[in-house]
Order: C-alpha cells, then sequence, then structure tokens
C-alpha cells in the first residue's frame, strides 16, 4: 500500500508514524511531477498511491495539482485527508466520483473560532468610541451592552461551529444553532432548521456563517435575509463567499441590516482592488485568513497521524465527508 504526500510533510510526521506504518510504500513530492521514496527519485509510473495527504505546505508550495493528478489519474487511491474544512471545490466532486473517501480537516476550527469572537467583542464593546475619545483626550462614559446580554444565530453546526458555540456560551450568550435536523445541537440553547431562520433573524445581535456551500446554502444571504435582521445586528462570514449575495449585502448595509459585515471569504478571491467592500465603513475585511492562527498547522499534521492509524486498522476515520458535502 502506497502513501503519498509532500516531503515537508513526511518530515514533520515520519517519527510519529514510524510505529505503526509497517511497510508502508511512502512516496513524497519534491517538486510538480517530481517524487521521491527513501531519498531516491522515482518515475512517475511507480506511483499510484492508495493514500493521499494533501497539506497547507503542498497547496502553498505548488504541489497541490501534482497530488490531485494521481488521484484522478491512478486506479488506486482509497482515502484522501485534507486541509480543506470545506469541499465546494469542483475537484473533490472529480475525486469522489473514483469511490475515493475524503476526510476533511478540523485543524483550523479553534483559530477561526476566536477570529469569530475577537471581532464580535470588538463591535460590541465601545473599544473604537473609546480610543477616539483618548485620541480627543475627552474624559466621557461609553455605556455598552454586555456580551452576555446579546443573541446568536450560529448556521452551522459542525467542526468550527461547535468551537465557535463553545467560545460564544462561555460569555453567557444566548446561542439558537441552525442545522440540517432540529435535533439538539451541542451548547445550543435553540436549535431550528433553515426554515426556522427567518424568525430568528430579528432576535439575533450576531449572525455567524459557518456551514458548507452547496446548492441549499448558495446565495442564502439575500435581501430577504437582511430585511429580517436587527438593526445594527454583527453578521461575520467565516464560511464561503458563496453564502452572501454581495449586492444584497450593500442594500442591507444601507439600511443598517446589518449594522457591521465581517467578512472572511468572498465571491470572488483575491477581492478585487476595485470592490466597494474595501471602503465601507462598517464593513470588517480579512484575506481569508481567519484559518492562520499558529495551532492549526500543527492539528493538522495530529489529524493525519490519528486518521491514518485509524485507516490501516480498519477503524472509522475522523471527519469523514458524505457525499452530499461534495455535491454529489
Amino acid at each position: 500500500m502506497q502513501l503519498l504526500l509532500s516531503a515537508t510533510a513526511y518530515e514533520r510526521v515520519k517519527a510519529r508514524i514510524a510505529p505503526f506504518v509497517g511497510e508502508l510504500d511512502i512516496v513524497t513530492v519534491t517538486g510538480p511531477d517530481s517524487f521521491q521514496r527513501n531519498g531516491q527519485d522515482i518515475s512517475v509510473e511507480e506511483v499510484d498511491p492508495e493514500i493521499v495527504w494533501t497539506t497547507l505546505d503542498a497547496y502553498g508550495g505548488g504541489l497541490l495539482p501534482t497530488l490531485m493528478g494521481r488521484i484522478l489519474k491512478g486506479s488506486k487511491t482509497q482515502w484522501m485527508q485534507t486541509f480543506n474544512a470545506g469541499l465546494d471545490a469542483p475537484i473533490f466532486k472529480s475525486v469522489m466520483a473514483k469511490g475515493v473517501r475524503l476526510s476533511k480537516s478540523n485543524a483550523q476550527a479553534v483559530a477561526i473560532a476566536e477570529y469569530v469572537l475577537a471581532h464580535a467583542l470588538a463591535l460590541i464593546a465601545p473599544i473604537a468610541a473609546q480610543r477616539d475619545l483618548q485620541a480627543r483626550k475627552e474624559w466621557k462614559s461609553t455605556p455598552y451592552r454586555e456580551i452576555s446580554q446579546t443573541r446568536w444565530t450560529l448556521v452551522g453546526a459542525g467542526a468550527i461551529g461547535t468551537e465557535i458555540a463553545r467560545r460564544a456560551k462561555a460569555f453567557g450568550v444566548h446561542l439558537t444553532v441552525v442545522r440540517h435536523s432540529d435535533k439538539p445541537a451541542e451548547m445550543a440553547d435553540d436549535t431550528i432548521t433553515m426554515a426556522g431562520l427567518p424568525q430568528a433573524l430579528p432576535q439575533s445581535d450576531v449572525v455567524v456563517l459557518a456551514c458548507a456551500l452547496n446548492d441549499d446554502t448558495r446565495d442564502m444571504a439575500d435581501d430577504a435575509f437582511f430585511e429580517a435582521m436587527k438593526p445594527g445586528a454583527i453578521l461575520i462570514n467565516i464560511g464561503r463567499g458563496g453564502l452572501v449575495d454581495e449586492d444584497a449585502l450593500k442594500r442591507g448595509l444601507d439600511t443598517d441590516k446589518p449594522g457591521y459585515a465581517v467578512l472572511d471569504v468572498f465571491q470572488v478571491e483575491p477581492l478585487p482592488a476595485d470592490s466597494w467592500m474595501w471602503d465601507h465603513p462598517n464593513v470588517r475585511i480579512s484575506a481569508h485568513t481567519s484559518n492562520s492562527g499558529q495551532g492549526t498547522p500543527a492539528r493538522g499534521d495530529q489529524l493525519f497521524v490519528d486518521n491514518l492509524q485509524r485507516f490501516l486498522a480498519g477503524e472509522p476515520l475522523i471527519n469523514e465527508a458524505s457525499p452530499s458535502e461534495v455535491g454529489l
């Protein structure tokens, strides 16, 4: 059985996987369509892996086409561990259509949850107003609504949503979770389906989009969505840019519904320089970087180590994706 991964990734985990990989044939990608086994170059014809690990370093190094190409051109791949949390890219449909099992990453969940909380708290607490008063040397009270008195609606109850919920509940917020079923979500005060969202929005001080992008959720934040929002509410999107109709968002901001939008993802990325969002005073932009906490890479490595051991032992995988998550 053959494992294919980047050379950099293998160096990070080889000591941890050595005790249980046995005679696993480990092949590393050292460059575009360049492969090695035990430090020696091998031909592409020798590479038809049963297991593939795509990592963030492979993405940054331009090696993803090589890794994905071996899956799509090969005949043996049984399982792929990805660094992605969302599987809406068309390539994942092609991979799963070949019968390959996919497991998603939950390594970024902690970082994204902290990003969400940091932005929400910074907008609810009068930090900016206090800074302005300091600049003017004005001694003036700045009353504010306590976090524990706010109501949050969280769309999505996966690994990322769970970490967001855990942190929000620590502040005592009232939390409504939107998921596929009305089965009670962990830590939620209320659990509803998408059908109940229009009734939740008018009561929500913070609305977080942490769900997958698919045919049911594309452009879910449309004119009707924003019209239903509570004036002054905060919208935070860390899911996918396709969840938000950006023209509808602009119209909503013009009516204070939402009052602020925190956006880490966009319909087009990188966000074009002429986008209206760059200059809007009530929009907070980051470059799809909410996952960039310093602990994310180490958690991703450990997830692969754990899942590799499970796969070789015939045990259930952590975070295995269903066909519905890739639109099949």
